[in-house]
């Protein structure tokens, strides 16, 4: 069966009700959203243009528009890979083949940031921040978004994800208030930074397989491999880290399910204090650990 709904409507609403019911039965559960996405990225809608054209019927063309980005979600690509977009902190962002799709999770290490240096009077201040394995540069545009007087350092191993980082910043006007570094985590980074933050991979690399197969298939795998315990980035991030943080500077960093522990004790290990309970996500899942460079 095409996008086109089995009883002949083709209008705009037949069509999004039919990939609806679609990927429904195909066990989507953000079926309703997926479609409106996926429709209204194929004839060029808003919602508004969605609600307003909801009778129009579909050229042929549109109608084929349609399916194809229907058979790329029903094959299990994720919508924002179809799209090329994801929304992260209520910034657009452009994504490509070698960064991550930002999740609502990794929201949580900007929010245990901005509440760290806000606690200190320290948000207004002229900051230097060092975003470690940047990608689409979703965590630094966030903090930048927030903190006019900041100015922002992000590595990547990838040319491609720096490029998509830089590109993301340029379209949110942030673009002179970062700087972009290709290295491994912050290897090539001097002088000192008043935060350093970064969504490492963490996954261990036997657990891989066994992921859904919307981040499995379509994320870069050098950004999921944690190494065999889901620790390596860890154990080279916060040793960098720790000689480049500011007196009383902070390191916050995502974790997985069931590290935060392991990543506090690596922090201690390498001088830095922890800040208090790692910040759990919506699940209740502790998910951004942090800790401070203590007055020397």
């Amino acid at each position: 069966m095409s996008a086109s709904a089995d009883n002949g409507d083709q209008t705009v609403e037949g069509i999004r009700r039919t990939l609806a019911a679609r990927l429904v039965a195909a066990g989507h559960d953000s079926a309703e959203l997926d479609a409106r996405l996926l429709v209204g990225d194929a004839l060029g809608l808003d919602l508004t243009g969605m609600v307003t054209g909801a009778k129009r019927i579909l050229t042929k063309d549109e109608a084929e528009r349609v399916e194809a980005l229907a058979r790329r979600r029903l094959a299990g690509q994720p919508v924002a890979r179809i799209l090329g977009i994801k929304e992260f902190w209520g910034l657009p962002l452009r994504l490509s083949a070698a960064t991550l799709v930002p999740r609502p999770d990794t929201e949580t290490v900007v929010e245990r940031a901005l509440e760290l240096l806000r606690a200190n009077g320290a948000a207004d201040r002229s900051l230097r921040i060092a975003d470690l394995g940047t990608g689409s540069g979703a965590i630094l545009l966030a903090l930048l978004s927030e903190l006019p007087n900041a100015h922002g350092f992000a590595t990547d191993i990838s040319s491609e994800a720096l490029q998509t980082a830089s590109r993301n910043a340029a379209e949110l006007g942030l673009g002179d208030r970062a700087t972009w570094i290709a290295c491994d985590y912050a290897s090539a980074l001097t002088g000192t930074f008043d935060l350093i933050v970064s969504n490492p991979p963490y996954i261990p690399s036997a657990d891989i397989a066994g992921l859904d197969v919307e981040v499995r298939a379509h994320d870069p795998r050098a950004a999921l491999d944690g190494g065999a315990d889901g620790l390596d980035a860890y154990r080279a991030l916060i040793s960098q880290s720790a000689g480049l943080l500011a007196s009383g500077g902070l390191l916050v960093v995502e974790v997985g399910q069931g590290q935060s522990a392991d990543v506090e004790a690596l922090m201690t290990a390498s001088g830095l204090s922890p800040t208090g309970p790692p910040k759990a996500d919506l699940g209740g899942i502790p998910r951004a650990v942090s800790a401070r460079r203590l007055p020397r």
